[in-house]
């Protein structure tokens, strides 16, 4: 559970620099071509016995970074999209809700199954999301195939964290990582280059701010699948991050609650409880 923790606390820090620098950085493929390029930098020197991983188990790793990379990028840009289209309301709310495919994932193709109590979790965990974000306005969905997609689509760059804590190998963890962001970082160089953005010291300085705890999330919730079912896991992570973040903007950005949110605040502690709480001990 400390690997949990760690990474809620490190994905909780992402969200709040991010909204930090959301007005000082105005090229956002430059600030995530930095980001990028700094997490690549992490992973290398995270990574042992040479940056290119040889033997059994290393086209998995290969395979599932190159996918993963494609991935974080294609999420980014799908929900810069979703912005655009249907609003922040509606696009955070289901970038959110796809915890649902991973968790449906590790059910379904893993094999892993919940305790009734941890089902009632796992609702409320979807309940307190719709409840926090759907209170902020009337947004209507202009395009509801463009949230579909990005629900699917952040759900499942979520979900290789698992697929490779099942078909991988331990060894090659790092070099996994190596490969997410070196291939995120090749394609956000390439958007870069061709909307011809120019390089400003705020779009550097927000990059390698962001870079560091999104790193070290994407490391910590890998290590920690390895002993958390990822039924478990993955609902916790991204509604534990919510509180975190929350309690942060009221602290820092003297942000105020409504009662709505108060009351989602109060439904997800609710579900945490449920979903960490320990199978009955054998009789």
């Amino acid at each position: 559970m400390l690997y949990l923790l760690l990474a809620i606390l490190s994905s909780a820090l992402v969200s709040l620099t991010m909204r930090f620098g959301e007005d000082k950085a105005p090229n956002r493929i430059t600030m995530l071509a930095v980001n990028y390029a700094v997490c690549t930098l992490l992973a290398a020197l995270f990574t042992k016995g040479g940056l290119i991983a040889a033997g059994e188990g290393a086209g998995v790793a290969l395979g599932l970074g190159a996918v993963g990379g494609v991935m974080f990028l294609v999420s980014f840009l799908l929900l810069q999209w979703n912005v655009r289209v249907n609003g922040v309301v509606l696009s955070s709310t289901f970038m959110k809700l796809g915890v649902l495919v991973p968790t449906v994932m590790a059910i379904t193709l893993f094999g892993e199954t919940p305790r009734p109590v941890q089902f009632v979790g796992l609702a409320l965990a979807v309940a307190a999301i719709l409840i926090i974000n759907l209170g902020k306005g009337g947004s209507k969905a202009k395009s509801g195939l463009g949230l579909m997609i990005l629900l699917l689509s952040g759900g499942l760059t979520d979900s290789l964290s698992k697929i490779y804590d099942q078909w991988g190998i331990p060894k090659w963890e790092s070099h996994y990582l190596l490969y997410i962001f070196c291939v995120a970082l090749i394609l956000s160089v390439a958007l870069t280059l061709y909307k011809r953005q120019r390089i400003t010291r705020t779009d550097v300085l927000c990059g390698v701010a962001i870079a560091v705890p999104n790193y070290f999330s994407a490391r910590f919730l890998l290590l920690a699948l390895n002993s958390v079912p990822a039924v478990l896991a993955y609902p916790t992570y991204s509604v534990a991050t919510i509180v975190v973040v929350s309690l942060a903007g009221l602290a820092f950005f003297r942000e105020r609650l409504s009662c709505r949110q108060l009351i989602g605040m109060g439904v997800i502690l609710v579900s945490i409880a449920l979903l960490n709480l320990p199978a009955p001990a054998a009789v």
